[in-house]
């Protein structure tokens, strides 16, 4: 087996920033205070479409179009196309094929959407590299994950003040001299898998007559977000420790970016150095499916990450799902 790295990573992001004021004024109107929520997630700014031509899947466009470019490649050299969403802006065909369609793909490539909620894109990223690991005729992939909340929260105070629309794209190669994608890990506990429910009452109910926008909107149900820290914190340990890789000998840690707080404890318990801890979520805002890749988008930009460092890379998804992967850069 070869290995596989990741060669490219751009993020798209639309022009429309939106502080905090804005969020807490427009829910005080609605007798919701949400300045210590947001205090308490490490939120400042964030992106968020207001151009009724933007989506996630244009979003990702853009994102993939950036990465191949930096790439210096063409849409021709993929021989995969994995995109990602919660919120994705067609059900039918596949955003993956609209994506190869918009890039001038090739006529053999592989495409297909997933969905694993926040950890979406982490998991294709992670689901890309075991196929091309087994498969040698796949010699370069592009993930790309976009998230746009914001068009299905409006009355949600925490999902609408806290999420933000961008689009991260990954490309990944194989490659030699690098260890590339070593390993993985998941810890799924579905205690709280009807939290968060998106259309709030299922896609089979979208047409009748008594229900209304409310209804296809994103539900809601609040609970203590640190409960996915212990599992977190066992995973990374074991990541690592079968790995034989000590924490010290890693070059960045690239975390779910939904709570700063959460950050924090992982990162105590973990006993790892802050400076090798990127943290975005004050400049983006929670971006959901992509975030540990705008986080290390952000980190690549600031020299904090060189070629043959190792990488973590922990999130989480709604229901709820621990992912967590190591590769050496």
């Amino acid at each position: 087996m070869g290995a596989v790295r990741i060669r490219e990573v751009r993020v798209y992001h639309p022009s429309n920033e939106v502080d905090n004021e804005y969020y807490i004024e427009r829910f005080r109107q609605k007798g919701t205070e949400v300045a210590g929520l947001l205090r308490a997630l490490g939120r400042n700014k964030r992106f968020v479409i207001d151009n009724p031509a933007e989506n996630s899947l244009t979003m990702a466009v853009e994102a993939a179009k950036s990465a191949l470019q930096g790439a210096g490649l063409s849409a021709r050299d993929l021989d995969l196309i994995i995109f990602t969403s919660q919120t994705p802006e067609y059900l039918l065909p596949s955003n993956a094929l609209k994506l190869h369609s918009a890039l001038g793909g090739d006529l053999n490539t592989i495409c297909y959407d997933i969905n694993a909620n926040c950890a979406g894109m982490l998991v294709g990223v992670e689901q890309a590299s075991r196929y091309m690991m087994g498969n040698p005729r796949i010699e370069r992939a592009l993930i790309v994950g976009a998230d746009h909340f914001s068009a299905h929260t409006p009355e949600e105070p925490v999902y609408h003040s806290n999420f933000a629309d961008s689009a991260a794209a990954v490309i990944l190669e194989a490659a030699e001299g690098t260890r590339g994608f070593i390993d993985s890990v998941y810890q799924t506990d579905t205690s709280v898998i009807d939290n968060s429910l998106f259309p709030a009452r299922g896609l089979s109910n979208l047409y009748r007559e008594e229900l209304t926008a409310k209804d296809a909107q994103v539900k809601f149900t609040p609970f203590d977000d640190s409960v996915c820290v212990d599992s977190a914190v066992d995973s990374l340990r074991i990541l690592l420790d079968r790995n034989g890789i000590a924490k010290e000998d890693v070059g960045g840690y690239l975390f779910s970016q939904f709570s700063l707080g959460n950050v924090k404890l992982v990162t105590e318990r973990l006993g790892i150095e802050e400076d090798k801890v990127t943290y975005i979520g004050d400049v983006y805002g929670y971006t959901a499916a992509n975030s540990p890749f705008v986080a290390l988008y952000e980190a690549l930009k600031a020299g904090r990450i060189s070629r043959g460092d190792y990488l973590v890379f922990w999130t989480v998804g709604a229901g709820w799902q621990n992912v967590s992967m190591l590769m050496q850069y």
